[in-house]
């Protein structure tokens, strides 16, 4: 009987999987399906800049406007001559190629179809591009790959693209209990409501006009404001262990009612707190030299609208994924790699006060391990 085979590197296998690799990824993600959206003007914690998926390059750079900060010409004073002039803060993200292949083995190993080989690479190679592409946010946005063991990149990873890893600014982290720097965290300023009460009242209040400050710009659900927290599970168990007044039952009450609770962002969260959503993951960036050196310590992630960015450049197949096919040794081996062209960072602008990070704080807790 007559059978269609669809043989290695066929260009419909090739487009088909490249497609459903897309999709498969961005499902699998933790931050594609709640904080990313394609667009400049995406009021979400991480835009996607599509400028290269189509167009040749390696670079695109974004602009921040700065407020006007004069005061008002009186009367009849004169305006002429003192007019302000604009004030543009530029930032800018590379892309490069990065890959994965997977050897399905000779033919006498495999025992099975090529159709299966390649639904089984997909399913391996998309949760790899999905875990891989979180852990560089979480890695950009901290600015430091921090001792997470279950990490792709190296202890030492400094980045990719170039893309450079930058720390927080000062304007741009909050401590824990008493401590007002990294070097003085000890192991009981611990993350609590009160963290998320002065990281909302700092992201209200901070910067604008004449202080040379990005204002922290919330994110939007429905018309109305949030931000967006993501700490660490072992920060998450010290929030649900504090029995305090006004401390945990807060959040489950708050979460009950919140408005907009159908909205992405709240997919997976612990619930919402004066206008914060709260959620955790094991990928929040862990250290263990905090204080005095040796206090762990795990930096959470307040986010507003523009925290970070992500970029993709075509391979030419008008996808931000390339599938590729090969045979070896004389055809016994099957072997299936990915591609994708991308880079990642947070948004930061060298202003007049220096560079400032734009839609973020960071929090630093001391977190102990479990």
């Amino acid at each position: 009987m007559a059978r269609t085979i669809v043989g290695v590197n066929d260009p419909k296998a090739v487009k088909r999987f490249s497609g459903l690799l897309a999709v498969d990824t961005s499902q699998k993600s933790y931050f594609g399906p709640r904080f990313m959206k394609r667009g400049a003007d995406a009021e979400v914690p991480i835009q996607i800049l599509t400028d290269l998926e189509t167009d040749a390059g390696e670079q695109i750079t974004y602009d921040l406007l700065a407020e006007l900060t004069m005061a008002p010409v009186e009367g009849e004073d004169n305006l002429e001559g003192n007019e302000e002039r604009q004030r543009f803060y530029t930032d800018q993200i590379y892309i490069d190629q990065a890959r994965c292949g997977v050897n399905t083995g000779g033919r006498m190993t495999r025992k099975r179809t090529l159709h299966d080989l390649r639904s089984r690479a997909k399913q391996q190679q998309s949760s790899w591009w999905a875990r891989l592409q979180d852990e560089l946010i979480f890695i950009y946005l901290s600015g430091k790959r921090g001792i997470n063991a279950n990490f792709l990149v190296p202890t030492g990873y400094a980045g990719r693209a170039n893309n450079p890893l930058a720390a927080p600014d000062a304007n741009h982290v909050v401590y824990g209990g008493d401590a007002t720097d990294y070097t003085n965290l000890d192991a009981s300023d611990k993350f609590d409501l009160r963290l998320i009460d002065r990281a909302k009242t700092k992201a209200d209040a901070q910067g604008g006009g004449a202080t040379n400050v990005p204002v922290l710009q919330p994110c939007k659900i429905d018309g109305n404001e949030t931000f967006v927290c993501v700490m660490h599970t072992f920060q998450e168990d010290d929030l649900r262990s504090n029995t305090g007044t006004g401390q945990w039952m807060d959040i489950q009450r708050a979460a009950a009612a919140a408005e907009g609770r159908n909205s992405p962002l709240f997919k997976g969260s612990l619930g919402m707190y004066r206008g914060v959503i709260l959620h955790s993951h094991r990928n929040v960036i862990r250290s263990a030299d905090a204080g005095a050196g040796n206090v762990e310590a795990a930096r959470a992630l307040f986010m507003g609208a523009q925290a970070g960015v992500c970029a993709f450049g075509s391979p030419g197949t008008n996808l931000r994924y390339d599938w590729h096919e090969e045979t070896r040794d004389n055809g016994d081996k099957v072997v299936i790699s990915t591609s994708s062209i991308f880079g990642t960072k947070k948004v930061r602008f060298d202003t007049d006060a220096g560079p400032q990070d734009f839609g973020l704080f960071t929090l630093d807790t001391a977190a102990a391990s479990r």
